[in-house]
């Protein structure tokens, strides 16, 4: 088979596709123009952000009332638009994000990827003495510098504090564990993402009730 012949056969196939009255294809159009339309959307982001996840949703008041539960917060790398700063290095210079001194970062606690990521502020950075000589060493088999956060609504650092079920105690955030930095929020958008499931059924039964709806009255126009 010619390379003309395939092309020709592909373009049919493709005409045909796009101008079929059946209901399956037509809706397998529609869900293709989703995918294609959400697909877009990520790859900006991603561009933009230079990381990904590039938005996360609030899911906790732990960070009231800088960030409250349902915002969206677009995530950019940590060295983008400006290096990672945090409470204590704000505090001398200045530099501030969402109501409070240095920046607000996303991390996987541990490194753990079976677990929401967390979204609190940088207070400090310490490095593996600064860890043991302080005491902070005894809670952990393995102690090393990170970065140690805190929730603008909690009154007590991760470090050592929170403890996740299948994670355990918090460590200090390696770089490594930084999926970036809070660049700025968007109220209650994250709600969509919180109930992606019930979207995605809302979704679909609209496009079956818009293709049904057509479908009669092509048939009542013929």
């Amino acid at each position: 088979m010619s390379d003309t012949t395939w092309l020709q056969r592909a373009a049919s196939a493709m005409r045909a596709f796009r101008e079929s009255d059946r209901p399956l294809v037509s809706l397998a159009r529609d869900l293709l123009w989703v995918v294609a339309v959400v697909g877009g959307i990520a790859l900006v982001l991603y561009l933009f952000a230079g990381t990904w996840p590039a938005v996360v949703t609030i899911e906790s008041e732990s960070m009231v009332p800088n960030m409250n539960v349902g915002d969206l917060v677009l995530v950019v790398d940590e060295d983008r638009f400006g290096g990672l700063a945090t409470w204590a290095e704000g505090q001398r210079t200045g530099q501030s994000s969402f109501g409070d001194y240095g920046n607000v970062i996303v991390y996987r606690p541990n490194g753990a990827d079976s677990v929401h990521p967390i979204i609190h502020r940088a207070m400090t950075y310490v490095d593996t003495a600064a860890v043991v000589e302080s005491g902070l060493g005894a809670y952990y088999d393995d102690p090393h510098g990170g970065y140690i956060t805190r929730g603008d609504n909690n009154p007590y650092t991760d470090q050592p504090n929170l403890r996740i079920s299948g994670v355990g105690v918090v460590e200090p955030v390696k770089k490594e564990w930084i999926v970036g930095k809070a660049f700025f929020a968007v109220p209650l958008v994250g709600y969509l993402p919180l109930h992606l499931a019930e979207f995605a059924v809302v979704v679909i039964l609209v496009i079956l009730v818009h293709d049904f709806v057509l479908a009669r009255k092509k048939e009542k126009e013929e």
